[in-house]
């Protein structure tokens, strides 16, 4: 029997997973916690919308990043434990990750400090340098695509993830599966690249976490504008605000480091994420911005690869979409999603306050 993946399916079975609880709903995915029958553990499986299995360029560009992104092993990037196609949808199960995205912690607690934000900001640039190692290009790097989890010990007190690696795209290639005029990303973080329908490489990503990391710091993306075109003008044309108007307690030094991060041009930003971090840090201990030694940024995190067998994806990744009414919250308050543009690729995720969905 073909199941719809907007109908709750609570209690159903499907490829070896009890659906336990939904614990979020988007404009074009559902996320459960489920119990892997196989294995006995406590799992989220993701199910996509059922005309995204009837979209043959889905299906494809599914199937192919999937199985490059199941070869990436990183600390900070969520593991996908399978992906595939069942009842007619198309499915990823992934591990349950038990906390909040950084969406729900700046609606929260409001700006972070440098500190805080750099500290979080070095796991998501060296996952994210990882990727470009493999050529990957992350094209929707913002808050509700980053998990924070409890970390270790009072100096490490957050474990970030980054998630929804099943929309990026091998570096500089033309697959064929995006077709003329279409990108990937949201709005608020896009890179001008991007909007242009220019090549695209890791330095798009510096572009959105610069985005992200002046979102952390002031609480507010950089560029806010009364509807969508002008939004999109506004990343391909008007200069970068300035950090130190909205937090004059921050300095000229870290508007320097911004600026070069939300440069229009990739070649006047910074090479990696992870020099773009740095750069944060030694701002911040230039500025006194949060006290103590400037802490080294380490090289990304050595990327293994598994063997994955061509015949079926792997695994593939999904977003944790949060905020703007993209989720229905655990306490079951379900907010109607805000339909994306008919040019856009978004595949909705979903945060539950008890574990958050992500890969």
């Amino acid at each position: 029997m073909t199941t719809s993946a907007r109908a709750d399916l609570t209690g159903h079975q499907l490829a070896g997973y009890r659906l336990e609880k939904l614990i979020g709903r988007g404009g074009m995915a559902v996320v459960y916690r489920a119990e892997d029958l196989r294995l006995g553990r406590i799992v989220a499986v993701k199910l996509l919308a059922p005309e995204l299995a009837r979209n043959d360029v889905f299906r494809q560009r599914f199937a192919r990043e999937s199985r490059i992104a199941a070869a990436i092993d990183h600390p900070n990037i969520v593991p996908v434990y399978e992906a595939g196609e069942a009842e007619g949808i198309l499915y990823i199960a992934m591990r349950y990750v038990r906390g909040r995205d950084l969406r729900a912690l700046l609606d929260r607690e409001g700006p972070l400090s440098v500190r805080k934000t750099a500290r979080i900001g070095v796991q998501v640039a060296s996952a994210l340098d990882a990727a470009h190692a493999r050529e990957l290009v992350h094209r929707d790097v913002k808050p509700g695509n980053i998990l924070i989890a409890e970390g270790t010990d009072s100096e490490h007190p957050e474990h970030a993830y980054l998630t929804d690696f099943g929309l990026t795209k091998k570096s500089l290639s033309l697959t064929g599966l995006t077709s003329v005029g279409q990108f990937v990303g949201t709005l608020d973080y896009v890179a001008p690249e991007q909007i242009s329908g220019k090549p695209v490489d890791g330095r798009c990503d510096v572009y959105s976490l610069g985005c992200v990391v002046w979102e952390m710091l002031t609480g507010s993306p950089p560029y806010q504008r009364d509807d969508d075109l002008a939004l999109l003008w506004a990343h391909l044309n008007d200069p970068p605000p300035t950090l130190s108007e909205r937090r004059p307690e921050l300095g000229p030094e870290l508007d320097r480091v911004l600026a070069r991060a939300l440069a229009k041009a990739p070649d006047e930003r910074y090479g990696s994420c992870l020099e773009f971090v740095g750069a944060l840090r030694l701002a911040e201990h230039t500025a006194g911005g949060g006290g103590g030694a400037a802490v080294p940024v380490a090289e990304p995190t050595a990327v293994s690869e598994q063997p994955v067998a061509p015949a079926r994806p792997a695994a593939a990744v999904a977003e944790a979409a949060v905020g703007s009414g993209d989720i229905a919250a655990e306490a079951e308050v379900e907010a109607e999603p805000v339909p994306p543009p008919p040019w856009a690729w978004p595949v909705f995720g979903v945060l539950d306050p008890g574990g958050v969905a992500g890969a």
